[in-house]
């Protein structure tokens, strides 16, 4: 069996943007840049040009794994500036409110169109601008609102409304509703800018000169060196035995990976009841929560590459290039994620992983990556085990109740036998059991040998090429 072509991502938009190129002879690394884009228009609550991901790429012909780091950097190798103080804002997780920063002062060097453009470059067939095409269409429209995104934009209002967030999200005074259209004026010529001049537009053209006097005006420190010497990395790809298979991803702050490789390996003899408490306990409490909000695309092409990538805003910096519709990250506000002292063009944390699954002979059999901030490690490890050890279809194993342990609890998603709940308790277990599933158990979107899923807790969408 061959994993079947196609795209999962998290908005339906997203999806129709990877299968066009996909339709136009696009390999996987064509069909997921132009997703990943595409995201930043109809997603734009979650990522957008202004941040940075990761990326998993898989070559069906030398069946090689490459992981690629194009998150955000520290600022300040300049030199000549130093960051003032963040502005202070509380943001809402259901009925859970954190405090955050977001100003000038916590933008990072982006990355997502440096990453982009990478990508293209390594594996993709068709010119940069042919690839850019549907996605500045679509952003000379704007798309309907989702109803998940609809839900949580009120949550994140205070980092979002600000400047240009205000016509975009609250036209005529009142917050974007399921079914409304989400426009960003300028953002299509952001983005034919980017098709027109390639990525360094971001970093050594206008766009990066209006970044920097932006991101200055407002208290933060990113200079024109920062941008000029902002580099996508290729890092090592880690990997862990599941079953019969080989994960590949990197190695992210909460550790998927080492996780997944700490499972007991006869997992798929255990009755459910069993497996579940040795997920639980290899699950552990996070080390880093994390509640900046991330978007992910998975694309398979007809020769079985694969293309997974994460990419995210963090949750806005309140600030939107002039003119453009494009808005600032605020990964320097997202404080779980710095770790130590970060210098000068240092990455920051993050918990993102794209991953694949490759067979005993290096075949792919699955392709997946997700949203979550910390839930990612648990949502793809539900859906690892669904998909590969008790041989689910995707679709079933995306939907597949998930379990999450923070702060003293093990939260379960409905859906767990009462039987399962109970043996998580003796084992010792404080269980949290959920009524509904949710968007805080993060958010898949995978390919596999049975199909292509993204993630309904999200209103995510998936389509096969045909």
């Amino acid at each position: 069996m061959v994993v079947p072509p196609g795209v999962a991502a998290g908005h339906p938009a997203t999806v129709e943007v990877g299968i066009r190129v996909l339709r136009m002879g696009g390999s996987a690394a064509d069909a997921g840049v132009a997703a990943a884009l595409a995201a930043c228009v109809c997603e734009s609550i979650l990522t957008g040009l202004g941040g940075g991901g990761f990326a998993t790429y898989f070559d069906a012909a030398t069946r090689e794994v490459t992981c690629l780091d194009f998150f955000c950097a520290a600022p300040g190798t300049d030199g000549d500036v130093k960051s003032g103080p963040m502005k202070p804002i509380n943001v809402r997780f259901g009925e859970v409110y954190i405090p955050y920063g977001i100003g000038g002062a916590s933008v990072a060097v982006p990355g997502v169109a440096a990453g982009c453009g990478e990508i293209h470059s390594r594996w993709g067939r068709l010119p940069w601008a042919d690839v850019l095409e549907p996605v500045i269409g679509m952003a000379s429209h704007g798309v309907p609102m989702t109803e998940a995104h609809a839900t949580i934009l009120p949550w994140l209002a205070e980092a979002m409304l600000p400047d240009q967030g205000m016509v975009a999200y609250s036209p005529g005074g009142n917050l974007l509703s399921k079914g409304d259209r989400l426009f960003h004026p300028g953002l299509a010529d952001a983005l034919s800018a980017l098709a027109e001049e390639g990525p360094q537009v971001m970093y050594t053209g206008k766009l990066g000169e209006l970044l920097v006097d932006l991101v200055r005006g407002d208290g933060g420190a990113i200079g024109p060196k920062d941008l000029a010497s902002y580099r996508v990395l290729q890092i090592p790809v880690h990997t862990a035995r599941l079953g019969g298979y080989t994960i590949f991803g990197r190695e992210d702050l909460n550790e998927a990976i080492a996780t997944i490789a700490s499972l007991p390996p006869h997992l798929s003899t255990m009755d459910s009841a069993e497996a579940a408490v040795a997920l639980a306990r290899v699950l552990g409490p996070s080390a880093h929560e994390g509640y900046g909000d991330t978007t992910n695309i998975t694309v398979v092409d007809g020769d079985g590459n694969a293309c997974v990538i994460t990419t995210t805003l963090g949750m806005g910096a309140g600030l939107w290039l002039p003119g453009y519709g494009m808005h600032l990250n605020s990964m320097l506000g997202e404080l779980d994620l710095i770790i130590g002292e970060l210098a000068p063009g240092d990455r920051i944390g993050s918990m993102m992983c794209p991953m694949v699954a490759l067979d005993g002979e290096g075949n792919l059999r699955l392709a997946a990556g997700s949203a979550g901030a910390a839930r990612i490690r648990s949502a793809l490890m539900s859906t690892l085990l669904s998909s590969l050890i008790n041989e689910t279809t995707v679709s079933e194993a995306v939907r597949a109740p998930r379990m999450h342990a923070s702060e003293g609890f093990l939260h379960l998603e409905p859906g767990y036998p009462p039987e399962i709940a109970e043996a998580l308790r003796t084992a010792g277990f404080r269980v949290n059991q959920w009524t509904e599933k949710s968007h805080y158990f993060g958010g898949v979107s995978a390919i596999g040998v049975s199909g292509a899923a993204g993630d309904p807790r999200r209103d995510g969408a998936a389509a096969l090429l045909v």
